[in-house]
């Protein structure tokens, strides 16, 4: 048999270490091998019956000899299994004599040669990679990119009479994120963030301070004076409820993934925001601005929508209870499913919130998170039997059914 047909046959390895008292030679080792192992074992093990059908490959010695002494090692390619290749390792240590000198063989190690050639096809692979990398020129990353943004444009969706650049889950999605630009929305799409929508300019437009009342908003703007001026203006005619911000200095087109799962993470609401910056230009303004939104709010009740209905008396301590849960998940845009005994069964996003509860499988009895409670929320909550609804306010809710109680903060 070939060496190159033991290579592609074997899977393991004997090593194992010999040491005489006197001077062998490596026939005289084979010999001892073969002679002293035979009748051992089963014919199934016999060792020129394994050579013979060739399932081990042919036995490797090197021995050199010292002051008398001969030290060295046998290698055993075998093409057994586990269990077969072990116990033929471990018959080599009975062997006690080499030609006419006392000897001692120790099994050392049985080596998986797949797992080495495993390692091998991997670090190729890799090397394979990092020069295909290398190779890739200016001209095909460009290629490249082109591609990947005809991908992130296909994507991108319109809100609006205005068509304003959007991520497909606009529509949808309980909670958003309003943006500067169309180079942002692309940006945070590639990053798998949907639920965003662009103003398209320093003017924010009517349909975004409409859309902004309905859901729970994040202004995720500039580092510059441009962002300070779009959020200026979003908060003089919607209703934002978080404010994140890109590093100083960057816009959030250019951020990269960390950067911009960061500055979500660390989003803080609104007048948290504006207590630590200024930028709406003193107290007056922001008076000015909260009295506003309490007007429009009022009017909308007034000219829009029925009051909400009084809220079923619930007892002072769960109602205390409920409030300081909420407070848990303040600025954190998380929230929770409970069972009756107000254990979590779930931890949930606020912008997947209309989904969870929509799955919800089993008994549920509590949702609370960091949002507002809006009609699509409670008419869900209804259906699947939730009993409580626990967030920072409600919002243009109309039709309240009798099984689902609000509990609000705001």
């Amino acid at each position: 048999m070939g060496k190159g047909e033991e290579l592609t046959t074997t899977k393991y390895l004997i090593h194992a270490q010999i040491t005489a008292n006197g001077i062998v030679e490596k026939p005289d080792v084979v010999g001892a091998v073969f002679g002293q192992t035979e009748g051992l074992l089963s014919n199934d093990l016999d060792l020129r019956e394994l050579q013979r059908t060739g399932r081990i490959g042919r036995i490797q010695v090197n021995i050199h000899s010292n002051s008398g002494r001969a030290k060295g090692e046998i290698i055993i390619p075998s093409s057994l299994d586990r269990v077969e290749t072990a116990i033929l390792a471990a018959s080599l240590e009975t062997i006690n004599r080499v030609g006419p000198c006392e000897a001692e063989i120790q099994t050392t190690k049985v080596e998986d040669v797949r797992a080495v050639k495993r390692e091998q096809v991997v670090n190729r692979a890799k090397e394979i990679y990092k020069n295909m990398v290398e190779s890739v020129g200016p001209a095909s990353m460009k290629m490249i990119e082109e591609v990947r943004e005809a991908m992130r444009v296909h994507e991108i969706s319109e809100y609006g009479d205005d068509r304003l650049p959007a991520g497909p889950s606009i529509h949808t999605s309980d909670a958003i994120i309003v943006v500067e630009g169309r180079s942002d929305v692309l940006n945070l799409l590639k990053y798998g963030i949907k639920n965003t929508v662009a103003v398209e300019g320093v003017s924010v437009p009517q349909s975004i301070g409409e859309l902004s009342k309905k859901r729970t908003t994040t202004a995720f703007v500039d580092g510059d004076r441009g962002g300070e001026l779009i959020l200026k203006e979003l908060l003089q005619i919607g209703e934002v409820d978080y404010i994140t911000r890109a590093p100083k200095g960057k816009e959030v087109e250019d951020l990269e993934k960390d950067e911009v799962l960061i500055a979500l993470r660390d989003k803080v609401p609104t007048a948290q925001f504006l207590a630590n910056h200024n930028i709406l230009n003193d107290s007056n303004t922001k008076k000015e601005n909260n009295n506003n939104r309490h007007h429009r709010r009022n009017q909308r009740f007034r000219h829009n929508e029925k009051p909400p209905a009084k809220e079923p008396e619930i007892e002072d301590d769960e109602v205390t209870l409920m409030k300081d849960m909420l407070k848990e998940f303040e600025g954190t845009g998380c929230g929770a499913i409970l069972d009756e005994a107000l254990n979590i069964t779930k931890e949930v996003e606020v912008e997947n919130i209309y989904e969870e509860i929509k799955n919800i499988e089993g008994t549920a009895d509590t949702v609370i998170f960091d949002g507002i409670i809006s009609q699509r929320l409670v008419d869900v909550a209804s259906e699947k039997g939730i009993k409580k609804l626990v967030a920072f306010k409600s919002m243009n809710i109309v039709k309240k059914p009798q099984n689902v109680k609000l509990i609000t903060i705001n």
